[in-house]
């Protein structure tokens, strides 16, 4: 983190913090004006207003004492050669330049307030009865308790700021953490959009053809193929407001399918009019995780959209099998045919898969030869 600057630690006060700042200094000069005033009075009168009026002029400076520390810090200390009544002021500017913690200045504002009070005492032997060393004593002990304050008031003011800094900080990291969140949620929404309504829309898209090219149909096939595409457009319609509904805290969504699910598609695939073949050599289709057996299934529902869009009417061979600790295999193939495909694909299918495959941990593989085209995927299955 960036060192901070006095500035940005040093915070504006409020009106109350100020108040009982000028109260304290006023109290100070009281205090200390006290004491000599009476026998300024009697031995020097004009040395008694020349002391107010230095004394007037530091509290009439105190208030730029941020703008400018070292100028009226310096001021205060230098009016304590003719002024006790600056005293309160002149501690006020001297401890909040003590605040910024810039040791040289610290050092020439005490040196000179040091040196203006044992000047004031050479020039007004009457004002004070002890020797000069208890003076100085007292001068010394008083400037190094007034700037260690100082210091350490700065020195914990940028603590509170560092310490808010980084919760700032946190906050942003958070926030950027949970925005990340959103579009890696979004991403993975658009990916069940693309993987189920491909699915769906390709068997209404075959169904369809098939009344636009069949005219041999009976009006009972019509009637049946026109409910199977209005049964498969409101499905489609279904998993979208499904996945859609991930969106709002309010609709749960419904349990995504999983490798059990495999037959199911399968059987939806054959009664649509498509050849299925599925090789399962695992014996407990729950065990596989549902992570791994969600993606094991999108694979093959998008195999089996794939097919059908471009290569209609070919048989369609699955194979899935895996052991605990080697990982799971799943392998789609079928022969291409001279039908002409009945919609274009995106391409982006492929693409999305070989993602979610990697995502998992393991990998999808295509080989295309002219005459077949085969998917093969590996995906862990740890123990």
């Amino acid at each position: 983190m960036q060192q901070p600057t006095p500035e940005q630690y040093n915070l504006p006060l409020t009106r109350w913090q100020n108040v009982w700042r000028f109260a304290l200094a006023l109290a100070i000069s009281g205090l200390v004006w006290s004491q000599v005033a009476l026998r300024e009075w009697r031995h020097d009168p004009v040395l008694l207003w020349i002391d107010l009026g230095l004394g007037a002029v530091s509290l009439s400076l105190a208030p730029y004492r941020r703008r400018w520390p070292m100028p009226v810090a310096l001021l205060g200390a230098a009016f304590g050669v003719l002024s006790a009544s600056c005293s309160g002021p002149a501690t006020l500017a001297a401890v909040s330049l003590a605040t910024r913690r810039d040791l040289p200045k610290i050092i020439t504002v005490g040196v000179v307030g040091v040196a203006g009070s044992i000047a004031m005492n050479a020039l007004e032997p009457w004002a004070t009865d002890g020797p000069w060393w208890v003076d100085l004593a007292f001068a010394v002990v008083f400037t190094i308790a007034m700037m260690a304050t100082g210091m350490y008031v700065g020195s914990r003011r940028e603590l509170v700021w560092s310490l808010r800094e980084r919760a700032e900080q946190a906050e942003q990291q958070q926030q950027l953490q949970v925005g990340q969140a959103r579009a890696l949620e979004r991403e993975r929404i658009a990916r069940e959009m693309h993987d189920v309504l491909a699915h769906r829309i390709s068997l209404v898209t075959m169904h369809a053809g098939a009344l636009a090219y069949r005219t041999d149909l009976s009006p009972e096939q019509v009637r049946e193929t026109a409910e199977i595409i209005s049964g498969k457009a409101h499905e489609a319609l279904s998993d979208l407001r499904t996945i859609l509904g991930t969106l709002r805290e309010d609709e749960p969504m419904r349990p995504q399918p999983t490798l059990v699910d495999l037959r199911d598609l399968i059987a939806e695939a054959t009664t649509s009019g498509m050849t299925v073949r599925l090789d399962d050599a695992l014996l407990d289709l729950r065990a596989v995780p549902e992570s791994t057996g969600r993606t094991v299934y999108r694979i093959v529902q998008e195999a089996l959209t794939n097919a059908r869009k471009h290569a209609p009417g070919a048989a369609v061979e699955i194979g899935v099998c895996g052991a605990l600790g080697e990982g799971l295999t799943v392998a789609v193939r079928n022969n291409r045919t001279r039908l002409a495909p009945s919609a274009e694909g995106s391409g982006l299918g492929l693409v999305g898969m070989r993602e979610r495959a990697e995502l998992a941990g393991g990998r999808l593989d295509v080989r295309d030869d002219g005459s077949t085209f085969a998917l093969e995927g590996w995906l862990p299955w740890p123990t």
